[in-house]
């Protein structure tokens, strides 16, 4: 059984998904951007501040699910361009305790509205 979550913390879904979907005791977070959650624009900046306001929107979606980036197991990272790896993971590590979650890191072509960089996650939910 699959149940949609979603919170007004992190962008509404801009096609046809959920902002995460809960499934067991994992949580699947869709592919978040730097998209602003009150006005739904990009916001701007470089990939520093790209990646930090992804990761906020991504928290957001954790703090609904009763998680924090502790529960996070893995994560994949899509970036327009690769030589951006070094400043997004700066900002990345500001995010994660060790140990870090598994990730891959890849290099897309396009990603939706142009944005440097699209962070997706899963997290193990607490107990509770």
């Amino acid at each position: 059984m699959r149940n949609a979550l979603a919170t007004a913390g992190a962008p509404a879904a801009i096609g046809p998904y959920s902002q995460a979907i809960v499934a067991g005791q994992l949580l699947f977070c869709s592919g978040q951007i730097p998209l602003d959650p009150v006005t739904g624009q990009m916001i701007e900046g470089d990939v520093d501040a790209q990646t930090r306001r992804v990761l906020e929107n991504v928290r957001a979606i954790l703090v609904a699910a009763n998680a924090t980036f502790d529960d996070v197991v893995k994560t994949t990272v899509f970036l327009a361009d690769m030589s951006d790896f070094a400043a997004m993971n700066a900002v990345y590590a500001e995010y994660f305790s060790a140990p870090a979650p598994a990730r891959s890191t890849v290099q897309a072509a396009r990603l939706p509205r142009d944005a440097r960089v699209e962070i997706e996650v899963i997290a193990q939910l607490p107990t509770r």
